[in-house]
Protein backbone atom coordinates (compact mmCIF):
# COMPACT_ATOMS: atom_id res chain seq x y z
CA UNK A 1 0.00 0.00 0.00
CA UNK A 2 1.38 3.43 -1.11
CA UNK A 3 -1.26 5.86 -0.77
CA UNK A 4 -4.43 6.41 1.22
CA UNK A 5 -6.88 8.52 -0.09
CA UNK A 6 -10.51 9.31 1.16
CA UNK A 7 -12.06 6.62 -1.48
CA UNK A 8 -9.26 4.04 -0.62
CA UNK A 9 -5.62 2.88 -1.15
CA UNK A 10 -3.81 2.96 -4.23
CA UNK A 11 -1.19 0.01 -4.27
CA UNK A 12 1.45 -0.58 -5.82
CA UNK A 13 1.59 -2.12 -9.06
CA UNK A 14 4.33 -2.18 -10.18
CA UNK A 15 6.69 0.59 -12.98
CA UNK A 16 4.25 0.89 -16.11
CA UNK A 17 7.75 1.33 -17.95
CA UNK A 18 8.61 -2.40 -16.56
CA UNK A 19 5.75 -3.88 -17.44
CA UNK A 20 3.54 -2.75 -14.05
CA UNK A 21 0.01 -1.74 -13.89
CA UNK A 22 0.97 1.56 -11.47
CA UNK A 23 -0.43 2.36 -8.82
CA UNK A 24 -3.99 0.17 -8.22
CA UNK A 25 -6.83 1.72 -6.89
CA UNK A 26 -8.30 -0.70 -4.00
CA UNK A 27 -11.80 0.74 -3.32
CA UNK A 28 -12.80 1.63 1.03
CA UNK A 29 -15.27 -0.78 1.08
CA UNK A 30 -12.68 -3.47 0.55
CA UNK A 31 -9.97 -1.73 2.67
CA UNK A 32 -9.46 -4.28 5.98
CA UNK A 33 -9.43 -2.18 9.52
CA UNK A 34 -6.50 -1.41 10.80
CA UNK A 35 -4.46 -1.09 7.20
CA UNK A 36 -2.32 1.83 6.31
CA UNK A 37 0.42 2.89 3.30
CA UNK A 38 3.69 0.49 4.12
CA UNK A 39 1.36 -2.17 4.86
CA UNK A 40 1.21 -5.70 2.22
CA UNK A 41 -2.13 -7.18 1.47
CA UNK A 42 -3.17 -10.11 -0.96
CA UNK A 43 -5.69 -8.66 -3.26
CA UNK A 44 -7.63 -9.86 -6.98
CA UNK A 45 -6.75 -7.50 -10.12
CA UNK A 46 -9.48 -6.31 -12.55
CA UNK A 47 -10.64 -4.19 -15.05
CA UNK A 48 -14.03 -2.54 -14.29
CA UNK A 49 -17.15 -1.33 -15.91
CA UNK A 50 -15.05 1.79 -16.76
CA UNK A 51 -12.05 -0.51 -17.83
CA UNK A 52 -9.71 0.50 -15.24
CA UNK A 53 -7.74 -1.62 -13.21
CA UNK A 54 -9.03 -2.12 -9.92
CA UNK A 55 -8.22 -4.27 -6.91
CA UNK A 56 -10.19 -6.25 -4.55
CA UNK A 57 -9.93 -8.37 -1.34
CA UNK A 58 -12.98 -10.56 -2.72
CA UNK A 59 -12.14 -13.94 -3.92
CA UNK A 60 -14.00 -14.47 -7.05
CA UNK A 61 -15.32 -17.92 -7.57
CA UNK A 62 -12.82 -18.73 -10.52
CA UNK A 63 -9.15 -17.16 -11.33
CA UNK A 64 -8.15 -17.28 -14.65
CA UNK A 65 -6.89 -20.74 -15.97
CA UNK A 66 -9.20 -22.40 -14.02
CA UNK A 67 -13.28 -24.48 -14.11
CA UNK A 68 -16.35 -23.41 -12.60
CA UNK A 69 -19.64 -24.18 -12.60
CA UNK A 70 -21.22 -20.60 -12.75
CA UNK A 71 -25.35 -19.44 -13.09
CA UNK A 72 -26.12 -16.87 -15.47
CA UNK A 73 -27.71 -13.73 -13.88
CA UNK A 74 -28.32 -11.79 -16.78
CA UNK A 75 -27.80 -12.15 -20.86
CA UNK A 76 -27.79 -8.76 -23.46
CA UNK A 77 -26.36 -8.10 -26.89
CA UNK A 78 -22.59 -8.61 -25.84
CA UNK A 79 -23.01 -12.03 -24.67
CA UNK A 80 -24.12 -13.83 -21.10
CA UNK A 81 -22.92 -12.64 -18.05
CA UNK A 82 -22.13 -15.10 -14.43
CA UNK A 83 -21.98 -14.11 -11.01
CA UNK A 84 -18.29 -15.32 -10.04
CA UNK A 85 -18.38 -13.43 -6.62
CA UNK A 86 -17.88 -10.14 -8.06
CA UNK A 87 -19.30 -6.79 -8.01
CA UNK A 88 -19.01 -6.88 -11.92
CA UNK A 89 -20.35 -10.22 -13.91
CA UNK A 90 -17.81 -12.33 -15.77
CA UNK A 91 -18.88 -12.07 -19.61
CA UNK A 92 -19.10 -15.08 -21.64
CA UNK A 93 -19.05 -13.82 -25.50
CA UNK A 94 -21.83 -15.10 -27.88
CA UNK A 95 -18.74 -16.54 -29.71
CA UNK A 96 -18.08 -18.94 -26.55
CA UNK A 97 -20.90 -20.21 -25.76
CA UNK A 98 -21.69 -23.78 -26.65
CA UNK A 99 -24.89 -23.72 -26.26
CA UNK A 100 -26.87 -20.81 -26.17
CA UNK A 101 -26.60 -19.40 -22.83
CA UNK A 102 -29.85 -18.74 -20.60
CA UNK A 103 -30.56 -16.58 -17.49
CA UNK A 104 -30.93 -18.58 -14.51
CA UNK A 105 -28.66 -21.65 -15.66
CA UNK A 106 -25.17 -22.49 -14.31
CA UNK A 107 -22.94 -23.75 -16.92
CA UNK A 108 -19.02 -25.29 -16.76
CA UNK A 109 -17.14 -22.60 -18.29
CA UNK A 110 -13.37 -21.91 -18.11
CA UNK A 111 -11.85 -18.07 -17.26
CA UNK A 112 -9.22 -16.77 -19.39
CA UNK A 113 -7.86 -13.54 -20.52
CA UNK A 114 -9.03 -12.17 -23.94
CA UNK A 115 -5.88 -10.54 -25.73
CA UNK A 116 -7.79 -8.41 -27.72
CA UNK A 117 -9.60 -6.42 -24.44
CA UNK A 118 -6.94 -7.42 -22.00
CA UNK A 119 -10.36 -8.44 -20.06
CA UNK A 120 -10.73 -11.91 -17.96
CA UNK A 121 -14.17 -13.23 -20.15
CA UNK A 122 -14.92 -17.01 -19.80
CA UNK A 123 -15.68 -19.69 -22.54
CA UNK A 124 -18.00 -22.65 -22.62
CA UNK A 125 -15.66 -24.36 -25.78
CA UNK A 126 -14.31 -26.54 -23.14
CA UNK A 127 -12.15 -28.78 -25.51
CA UNK A 128 -10.66 -25.75 -26.74
CA UNK A 129 -8.38 -25.61 -23.77
CA UNK A 130 -8.54 -29.16 -22.55
CA UNK A 131 -6.28 -32.54 -23.76
CA UNK A 132 -8.10 -35.38 -24.42
CA UNK A 133 -5.00 -37.61 -24.53
CA UNK A 134 -2.10 -37.87 -21.39
CA UNK A 135 0.72 -37.48 -24.12
CA UNK A 136 2.62 -39.09 -21.48
CA UNK A 137 2.01 -35.87 -18.71
CA UNK A 138 1.09 -38.50 -15.91
CA UNK A 139 1.84 -41.89 -14.22
CA UNK A 140 -0.53 -44.44 -12.74
CA UNK A 141 -1.30 -44.00 -9.56
CA UNK A 142 -0.30 -40.13 -9.66
CA UNK A 143 -2.56 -37.57 -7.38
CA UNK A 144 -4.09 -35.42 -9.42
CA UNK A 145 -7.14 -32.49 -9.03
CA UNK A 146 -10.18 -33.25 -9.82
CA UNK A 147 -13.17 -31.04 -11.32
CA UNK A 148 -16.56 -32.60 -11.78
CA UNK A 149 -17.70 -31.36 -15.45
CA UNK A 150 -20.34 -33.27 -16.25
CA UNK A 151 -22.52 -36.72 -16.43
CA UNK A 152 -22.06 -39.63 -19.15
CA UNK A 153 -23.31 -42.78 -19.93
CA UNK A 154 -20.09 -44.89 -18.31
CA UNK A 155 -19.52 -42.03 -15.30
CA UNK A 156 -18.68 -38.48 -14.91
CA UNK A 157 -16.56 -36.34 -16.92
CA UNK A 158 -13.59 -34.81 -15.30
CA UNK A 159 -11.03 -32.26 -15.92
CA UNK A 160 -7.80 -33.51 -14.56
CA UNK A 161 -5.31 -30.57 -13.10
CA UNK A 162 -6.81 -27.91 -15.64
CA UNK A 163 -5.70 -29.41 -18.12
CA UNK A 164 -6.90 -32.86 -19.56
CA UNK A 165 -10.32 -34.85 -19.58
CA UNK A 166 -10.65 -37.89 -17.41
CA UNK A 167 -13.18 -40.24 -16.61
CA UNK A 168 -14.41 -41.46 -13.02
CA UNK A 169 -16.46 -44.41 -14.24
CA UNK A 170 -20.17 -44.82 -11.96
CA UNK A 171 -18.55 -47.72 -10.10
CA UNK A 172 -15.56 -45.97 -8.59
CA UNK A 173 -18.14 -43.42 -6.34
CA UNK A 174 -20.30 -44.54 -3.44
CA UNK A 175 -21.50 -41.02 -3.29
CA UNK A 176 -21.91 -39.55 -6.92
CA UNK A 177 -20.65 -36.18 -7.18
CA UNK A 178 -22.08 -33.06 -8.36
CA UNK A 179 -21.31 -30.68 -10.80
CA UNK A 180 -19.06 -28.45 -10.52
CA UNK A 181 -17.11 -30.35 -7.42
CA UNK A 182 -13.89 -30.35 -6.53
CA UNK A 183 -11.73 -33.93 -5.85
CA UNK A 184 -8.97 -35.15 -5.38
CA UNK A 185 -8.14 -38.61 -6.82
CA UNK A 186 -5.64 -40.64 -8.89
CA UNK A 187 -4.79 -41.65 -12.36
CA UNK A 188 -5.64 -45.60 -12.63
CA UNK A 189 -5.71 -46.37 -15.76
CA UNK A 190 -4.16 -44.57 -19.38
CA UNK A 191 -5.54 -46.61 -21.65
CA UNK A 192 -3.89 -47.35 -24.97
CA UNK A 193 -5.67 -44.69 -27.20
CA UNK A 194 -4.53 -42.26 -24.24
CA UNK A 195 -7.56 -41.81 -22.44
CA UNK A 196 -7.55 -41.55 -18.86
CA UNK A 197 -9.42 -43.76 -15.94
CA UNK A 198 -9.89 -42.26 -12.53
CA UNK A 199 -10.11 -43.57 -9.29
CA UNK A 200 -11.13 -41.83 -5.60
CA UNK A 201 -8.48 -44.33 -4.04
CA UNK A 202 -5.15 -45.72 -4.04
CA UNK A 203 -4.54 -48.74 -5.35
CA UNK A 204 -4.15 -52.09 -3.51
CA UNK A 205 -1.83 -52.24 -0.36
CA UNK A 206 -1.72 -48.59 -0.62
CA UNK A 207 -5.37 -47.98 -0.51
CA UNK A 208 -5.85 -49.80 2.49
CA UNK A 209 -2.74 -48.40 4.47
CA UNK A 210 -4.66 -45.22 4.59
CA UNK A 211 -7.79 -46.30 5.79
CA UNK A 212 -5.50 -47.72 8.65
CA UNK A 213 -3.97 -44.62 8.86
CA UNK A 214 -7.92 -42.60 9.34
CA UNK A 215 -9.19 -45.97 11.59
CA UNK A 216 -6.24 -45.57 14.20
CA UNK A 217 -6.70 -41.33 13.78
CA UNK A 218 -10.38 -41.81 14.82
CA UNK A 219 -9.76 -43.90 17.88
CA UNK A 220 -6.26 -41.82 19.10
CA UNK A 221 -9.09 -39.22 18.56
CA UNK A 222 -12.00 -40.77 20.79
CA UNK A 223 -9.74 -42.21 23.35
CA UNK A 224 -9.02 -45.58 21.98
CA UNK A 225 -12.36 -46.52 21.78
CA UNK A 226 -14.92 -46.54 18.86
CA UNK A 227 -18.19 -48.21 19.06
CA UNK A 228 -18.68 -49.77 15.40
CA UNK A 229 -19.28 -52.89 14.47
CA UNK A 230 -20.08 -55.60 11.81
CA UNK A 231 -23.44 -54.48 12.29
CA UNK A 232 -22.77 -50.73 11.86
CA UNK A 233 -24.86 -49.55 8.92
CA UNK A 234 -22.50 -48.69 5.72
CA UNK A 235 -23.81 -44.65 5.85
CA UNK A 236 -22.79 -44.42 9.83
CA UNK A 237 -19.58 -45.54 8.84
CA UNK A 238 -19.15 -43.41 5.99
CA UNK A 239 -20.28 -40.71 8.50
CA UNK A 240 -17.10 -41.42 11.12
CA UNK A 241 -14.68 -42.00 9.10
CA UNK A 242 -14.98 -41.50 5.56
CA UNK A 243 -14.44 -44.73 4.39
CA UNK A 244 -17.10 -47.58 2.61
CA UNK A 245 -18.00 -50.48 4.95
CA UNK A 246 -15.57 -52.70 3.03
CA UNK A 247 -12.43 -50.85 3.02
CA UNK A 248 -13.11 -50.35 7.11
CA UNK A 249 -13.46 -53.60 7.66
CA UNK A 250 -10.25 -54.41 5.92
CA UNK A 251 -8.93 -51.66 7.54
CA UNK A 252 -10.02 -53.40 10.94
CA UNK A 253 -8.98 -56.81 9.88
CA UNK A 254 -5.24 -55.27 9.16
CA UNK A 255 -4.84 -53.81 12.82
CA UNK A 256 -6.59 -56.89 14.31
CA UNK A 257 -3.64 -59.32 12.83
CA UNK A 258 -1.38 -56.40 13.67
CA UNK A 259 -2.27 -57.01 17.40
CA UNK A 260 -3.00 -53.26 17.54
CA UNK A 261 -6.77 -52.90 18.50
CA UNK A 262 -9.36 -55.50 20.11
CA UNK A 263 -12.64 -56.34 18.61
CA UNK A 264 -15.76 -56.55 20.84
CA UNK A 265 -19.67 -56.35 20.06
CA UNK A 266 -19.98 -53.29 21.21
CA UNK A 267 -16.66 -51.89 18.93
CA UNK A 268 -13.13 -51.95 18.67
CA UNK A 269 -10.38 -51.10 20.65
CA UNK A 270 -7.19 -49.51 20.74
CA UNK A 271 -4.44 -51.77 22.80
CA UNK A 272 -2.36 -49.17 24.52
CA UNK A 273 0.62 -48.08 23.00
CA UNK A 274 4.21 -48.78 24.49
CA UNK A 275 5.27 -45.53 26.17
CA UNK A 276 8.54 -45.14 24.08
CA UNK A 277 9.92 -42.33 27.46
CA UNK A 278 10.26 -45.38 29.41
CA UNK A 279 13.03 -47.77 29.23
Amino acid sequence: MVKEVDFGLYLDGGDVDDGGWGEILLPARYVPAGCVPGDEIEVFIYRDSEDRIIATTEKPYVMVGEFANLKVVSVNHHGAFLDWGLMKDLLVPYAEQKPKMEEGKRYVVRAYLDEDSNRIVASARLNDFLYDESEGDFDVGEAVDMFVANKTELGYKIIINNSHWGLLHFHEVVTPPRRGEHLKGFIKNIREDGKIDLTLHKRGRDKTDDAVDIVLKALRKQDGFVATSDKTPPDEIMDLFGLSKGMYKKAVGSLFKRKMITIADDGIRLVEEPDSTKS
